[in-house]
């Protein structure tokens, strides 16, 4: 299940169990298919009041199990108000019951194979409408509606221009790490999705941060939402080991590369803050016999698709990415992520060492800091009280 802990991360004598929290048999059968014994934080504080039809607000960062906090009671609400299914009709649109919206098209992906793990044998229709592939396939998938429906805010828009879906009868809306749809621009596609709606139905804003602009964006969507908030999730996980490499910007290349041949990580992400230089570093690493590949938001979906599948085949050992890429990949065992550019924001540092130590493992974060970002660097220690170790990285 996408974005869930492992048992060994959630089990307490204190911390409730799935069936507490309201879930009914034919979803924990799921659930324990899945491998899960018992609730992340953020699963034990959202599920309830998801069943009860509230509208939440959810603070959570990343790998902590928020996927499946807001799939696993979505399915169960739906499966308690079962409908026929809708039969496609030329010039009707499909009958979307649920719709959950994604920032980029990994992320839409990896949320509707969770939701499909949920929603095991239940025998509802998910579907996925997402830039980057025909369009007439997802239409001829569509027309006949979905109980689920998993999309980007601009292939969506297409589908409701197109009168291939509607969204009149849609009785629940989730917006998923909508701190990032706003970074990318999404507001007004939001904002004009929302319009759409019915004038009752429940709304669930789950995001990793909690700038102005989301909060804001919730105070207009939301009804007297709940606000959920465990207490780590604003720091950064605690089976990272965090380090910092002080070198020279020009250097900084040439300092990877001497890294990973001595330590040799198994699966590495490296982040850097522009396309150019995803490129620039992954061809640096090719040229010295490394394993790498560029990931960023200019490539084909065909390309970023294989690309991925490489990676986590294993056959590509280090995949170097831009920050929107840093919400879309679910890969377990990234045994290393490197910062080669220092974020400039905070949350975005612990959006990107969150790929490391998922599923109960360890991991280690590396950042490579040039004179001129110790500033950056220093913010980072201050807001998210990181304990960033300085080695040698010679």
């Amino acid at each position: 299940m996408t974005d869930t802990p492992s048992p060994a991360d959630t089990a307490s004598t204190d911390t409730p169990t799935f069936a507490q929290l309201g879930l009914q048999e034919r979803i924990l059968a799921n659930v324990a298919r899945a491998g899960y014994a018992a609730p992340s934080p953020i699963q034990a504080l959202a599920i309830p009041p998801i069943l009860a039809g509230k509208d939440v607000e959810a603070l959570s960062r990343t790998g902590s199990g928020k996927t499946a906090a807001f799939a696993l009671p979505l399915v169960q609400k739906l499966l308690a108000d079962p409908r026929p299914a809708a039969t496609a009709q030329e010039g009707v649109p499909g009958v979307v019951r649920t719709l959950i919206l994604s920032p980029t098209r990994e992320l839409a992906s990896q949320t509707a194979t969770a939701i499909r793990t949920c929603a095991h044998g239940c025998q509802l229709m998910i579907g996925l409408a997402i830039g980057g592939v025909p369009k007439d396939r997802q239409t001829r998938a569509l027309r006949g509606g979905a109980d689920i429906l998993v999309a980007t805010p601009g292939r969506l828009l297409d589908h409701l221009a197109d009168g291939t879906i509607g969204l009149d009868q849609t009785t629940c809306l989730v917006l998923d790490e909508a701190d990032r749809m706003l970074e990318l621009g999404f507001i007004e596609d939001i904002q004009s999705i929302a319009e759409r709606l019915p004038t009752r139905h429940q709304t669930l804003l789950f995001s990793a941060t909690m700038p102005p602009a989301v909060a804001t964006l919730a105070r207009r969507l939301l009804h007297r939402p709940l606000h959920v908030a465990p207490p780590e999730a604003t720091a950064p996980p605690p089976r990272i080991r965090q380090q910092v490499a002080f070198v020279a910007a020009a250097r900084k290349n040439a300092t990877l590369i001497a890294l990973l041949r001595r330590d040799t990580p198994e699966r590495v992400m490296v982040f850097t803050r522009t396309k150019q230089a995803s490129d620039s570093v992954a061809r640096a690493l090719e040229s010295a016999g490394l394993s790498a590949a560029a990931l960023h938001g200019d490539h084909s979906q065909a390309r970023r698709d294989r690309t991925l599948a490489t990676f986590r085949r294993g056959t590509l050992r280090v995949l170097v990415a831009t920050d929107v890429m840093a919400r879309g990949i679910d890969i377990d065992d990234v045994t290393l992520v490197v910062n080669y550019d220092i974020p400039e924001q905070p949350e975005t540092y612990i959006h990107r060492i969150g790929r490391t130590a998922r599923a109960g493992r360890r991991g280690t974060a590396l950042s490579l800091c040039a004179p001129e970002e110790r500033q950056l660097l220093r913010e980072i220690e201050r807001q998210t009280s990181a304990r960033i170790t300085a080695i040698d990285p010679t």
